[in-house]
């Protein structure tokens, strides 16, 4: 049988969180592991694993939701920006779709991503571009 679905049972009030956005298809809460202090995470209200899972009808209403929550880190806890972030089932903690909005400061020691950068070589980056445009043009299954 399945592990239970953490971000669900937020959801349905089964489980216990610092909800800061409760709408009819989403919900925000407080991360429980934050970053920095406000780190919120947006989910859908439906179990979705992926971004590339969200129904057409909620995207805009996701990033609607986003984008208000990004405000929200700057108006209300006077932070001067953020970081907007999601990952797609590699480092998913949780197998439910979810946005982080973590409050930023210059100088708040959070240093761009936490992973190695790379470089391309000759003719690499056109090779990744060409291949990237190609899948982009493939019809949706």
């Amino acid at each position: 049988m399945s592990k239970p679905c953490v971000f669900c049972a937020i959801v349905t009030g089964e489980g216990e969180a610092d909800v800061v956005l409760d709408e009819p298809a989403f919900l925000a809460f407080l991360d429980v592991r934050p970053v920095f202090k406000g780190h919120v995470l947006l989910v859908p209200r439906e179990h979705v694993e992926t971004l590339p899972d969200l129904p057409a009808g909620l995207r805009d209403g996701f990033l609607e939701a986003a984008q208000r929550l990004a405000t929200a880190v700057k108006d209300g806890l006077g932070a001067q920006g953020s970081f907007v972030a999601m990952n797609n089932t590699v480092s998913q903690s949780v197998p439910h779709l979810h946005l982080h909005v973590v409050p930023r400061t210059k100088g708040d020691g959070l240093r761009g991503f936490f992973w190695p950068r790379t470089k391309y070589a000759d003719g690499e980056a056109a090779d990744y571009a060409e291949r990237l445009r190609t899948a982009l043009a493939q019809p949706n299954p």
